[in-house]
């Protein structure tokens, strides 16, 4: 631990302080919409760039340790609990992906605002994003659980309140609601995990956590807790009930920070709990299993039900669980391979998971943007009202079109290099042999596999049905490209989507500064050991990727298809044939739910689809005047999980209710037998 110098502590708390700045100033300027919506997304923008500059600090410096004298003051019989801050290599990375994604939404923001309704309040909007992204600094820099806890609760409040911000729609207080009760929950969990570290290490600071000597039982109590919490916040199967519900409902600049950033923030308080409070050192074998099983599940769970949705932004937040379960089979590798003593494999694993938490937040943060400018178009978020984007909104669609190859993980975009770093780790699987997770790898290696190919055949759905085709809708055909501030929110994304595809080598090496501090000799040398041009994860006997040669042959294969196309025959432009109708429409083109039809047929014993067809005709059965077919898919989390809890719940509350109904003689009965119960144990 170094001395904490002025200038450090300086950038440690400018992005916090500027956030808190966003919020004072978002309220004193209310009056003035444009003013408003100006100065506080500019401090923001100056709060992300802060963040970034102290997350760097934090992967190329010592750790800076800070104490504040705020808190809570000493009581009768309890401790002063000033709040401890700390910036070391874990908190800096995860910084970097806050302060990135908080720039660019502020700066999309700029444009979105304008476009809301002139009669609503902007007020709460801009006051609850500055205390959402406050929050989420807060937790990753907090160094006692006292503050992390309270941090916790304002990026859970204040996210709630943009859940509900068009308060009006009833949709927005049921996903509210939800969000809202398991935000919660998932804290009792974790305040539950932090009470046990607190009962062995007497303190709430995290140094004293570390030092504390936890038995086996104690260890995975904590793991198990913590797994809960914080996998409630970020998504996991079955824990992601909320997060398709929430996210659809939220403005777009919000969706795009809960889903980019805060739940992310989930995966930093599981790593800083389970991996730097608790220790691999004291982990079970199942530890890890348990999270490549979660994961897997996850990963196909996500895609399978992301491809039947219409909405596009409930679409996206599929995906989140996704990608989650991505990042959560890369910490479950480092954590197997942590636990049978292959460091350099952990450490190879839990790169993979910060690059992809990286570059999710990336392409992501990008298109719940999209969503949101074509949403400001169309005014729908239902894929079956647009189509033919692609000329109206060309820039839009180009950017879009980028996020779409990322998040498919096809190269030499920033999705292919996390994804194929976690297969490689996978591919280690036979250092295990032996052991009871050996058959439990390659299983997840398919299911990855599988979920790659899914989510390309899913962003093929979507580019193609809500940008090329023809408009479904009048508002499709009268659609314009957006506001210069929201191109620019999302230019700053789609370019690093591309940089880090290509430059991936220069990333690494900073993000290998984490396993460094979290996993005992965990070092990574020959992953960029041959220079800018090749990655090598293990040896170059085995495996090596070069992106930059990987971008010159599809420059290459461009650049000959182009010339085949220029020397050839002249193209004869033609009609496009109807089927024998005299008149194309838009009707006839695929639909969202037509396209996913195969799928749906493919996997009915998982979507259980309740289908409805119902036709009117001319007064005959063969003169069909029309048809029309609906269909519905539930997430089966609720069937087989959380109704079964509530109507457990229920016969519970139903076989006590009779205790209230009693007379003052049965009260005094209870009462008396309750304090002869206390006096035995006392006794």
């Amino acid at each position: 631990m170094t001395e904490t110098s002025v200038s450090s502590t300086f950038l440690l708390l400018l992005g916090p302080a500027l956030a808190f700045t966003a919020t004072l100033v978002s309220l004193l300027l209310a009056s003035n919409r444009n003013i408003q919506n100006y100065s506080t997304n500019l401090l923001l923008v100056l709060s992300g760039v802060a963040t970034v500059i102290s997350g760097i600090m934090g992967l190329l410096a010592a750790p800076i340790a800070i104490t504040l004298p705020i808190g809570l003051p000493g009581l009768p019989g309890l401790p002063e609990l000033p709040i401890h801050l700390r910036l070391d290599a874990l908190a800096g990375f995860f910084l970097v992906v806050v302060g990135l994604l908080v720039a660019f939404v502020a700066i999309y923001s700029v444009g979105y605002i304008k476009s809301l309704q002139v009669g609503r309040s902007l007020t709460p909007l801009c006051v609850f994003m500055s205390l959402f992204i406050l929050g989420m600094q807060g937790v990753v820099l907090a160094d006692d659980s006292y503050a992390f806890m309270i941090c916790w609760e304002l990026m859970s409040v204040a996210s709630y309140f943009l859940v509900v911000y068009e308060h009006e729609k009833e949709a927005n207080h049921k996903a509210g609601f939800l969000y809202l009760l398991m935000a919660h929950l998932g804290g009792l969990l974790i305040l539950s995990s932090f009470s046990i570290l607190f009962v062995n290490g007497h303190s709430f600071e995290f140094a004293a956590m570390r030092t504390a000597v936890l038995t086996p039982f104690s260890a995975s109590m904590v793991f198990l807790l913590a797994g809960l919490g914080f996998g409630m916040k970020a998504g996991l199967m079955p824990l992601h009930v909320w997060l398709p519900e929430a996210h659809p409902v939220a403005p777009s600049n919000a969706s795009a920070l809960m889903s980019g950033i805060m739940i992310k923030v989930a995966i930093y308080g599981f790593l800083r709990v389970v991996f730097d409070l608790v220790g691999l050192e004291t982990s079970a074998w199942w530890w890890g299993g348990l999270v490549l099983a979660i994961g897997s599940s996850s990963v196909v769970g996500g895609v399978l039900f992301a491809l039947q949705q219409h909405d596009l932004k409930r679409l996206l937040a599929y995906h989140s669980v996704e990608n989650i379960g991505i990042i959560a089979i890369g910490i479950g590798l480092s954590m197997v391979f942590m636990h049978f003593g292959h460091p350099s494999l952990a450490a190879l694993g839990l790169v993979a998971a910060l690059y992809h938490t990286l570059n999710h937040a990336l392409f992501k943060g990008l298109l719940f943007m999209g969503a949101g400018a074509v949403l400001h178009a169309t005014h729908s978020s239902n894929m079956g009202d647009m189509g033919g984007l692609i000329r109206r909104m060309p820039i839009t669609a180009a950017l879009f079109l980028i996020g779409c190859l990322s998040i498919s993980a096809l190269p030499p975009f920033n999705g292919f290099v996390s994804e194929w770093l976690t297969f490689q780790a996978a591919l280690m699987a036979p250092s295990l042999e032996g052991t009871p997770l050996s058959a439990l790898i390659p299983f997840s290696a398919a299911m990855l596999a599988l979920a790659g190919a899914l989510t390309a055949t899913c962003f093929i759905k979507v580019f193609g049905i809500v940008f090329q085709g023809t408009p479904r809708k009048p508002a499709a055909a009268e659609a314009h490209e957006v506001d210069r501030w929201m191109l620019m929110g999302m230019g700053g994304p789609a370019l690093l989507c591309i940089l880090l595809g290509l430059l991936p080598v220069y990333v690494i090496p900073l993000i290998a500064m984490v396993p460094k501090i979290l996993i005992q000799n965990g070092q990574l040398e020959s992953l960029v050991q041959n220079g800018w041009l090749w990655l090598t994860p293990i040896s170059s006997e085995r495996a090596s990727y070069s992106p930059p040669i990987v971008m010159m042959a599809f420059i290459l294969a461009g650049i000959i298809a182009f010339l085949m196309y220029r020397r050839g025959k002249p193209v004869r432009r033609a009609a496009l044939w109807s089927c024998g109708h005299p008149h194309l429409n838009a009707r006839m083109q695929y639909t969202a739910t037509s396209f996913s039809q195969p799928l749906r047929h493919i996997f009915s014993d998982i979507y259980h689809p309740e289908e409805k067809n119902t036709r009117s005709d001319h007064g005959h059965h063969l003169l069909v005047k029309r048809v029309r077919y609906s269909v519905h898919i539930r997430d089966l989390v609720w069937d087989y999980l959380y109704i079964p809890i509530w109507h457990l719940m229920e016969w519970v509350v139903n076989g006590v209710g009779w205790l209230h109904k009693q007379r003052l003689q049965g009260y005094l009965t209870y009462i008396f037998v309750t304090l002869l119960v206390l006096m035995g144990f006392l006794i």
